[in-house]
């Protein structure tokens, strides 16, 4: 067997080990990012792919010297504005073959 590879396959394991460790904090950017790419690309490869983003992560921290800030759960429906949000599922419904007319509701009065 070819040295390279066997070394490719211990080096995916050690990253989806990180990213499993990182599973296992609830509400958390990393189990965010694991869930997101889990249902696109399959339990494992996601673990893969999360395992180098922490990678990257500690690559940046430790080139800038700075602590790590963490982003929480919900950075990825916050990091949009709620017009680009409205603007992209608008655009989804569109591109599905429907005609999407928004109207605001209307508040009660207290």
């Amino acid at each position: 067997m070819n040295e390279a590879l066997i070394a490719g396959e211990r080096d995916a394991a050690v990253l989806a080990n990180l990213a499993r460790a990182g599973l296992r904090a609830k509400n958390t950017y990393v189990a965010a990012r694991l869930w997101r790419l889990a249902g696109r690309r399959g339990k494992k490869r996601a673990a893969v792919a999360v395992g180098h983003s922490i990678l990257v992560i500690a690559d940046h921290l430790l080139d800038r010297h700075e602590p790590y800030a963490e982003l929480g759960g919900d950075s990825f429906e916050t990091r949009l504005s709620e017009q680009a949000h409205i603007r992209r599922l608008v655009a989804q419904l569109e591109r599905l073959g429907q005609k999407v007319t928004l109207e605001p509701l209307e508040t009660p009065a207290a």
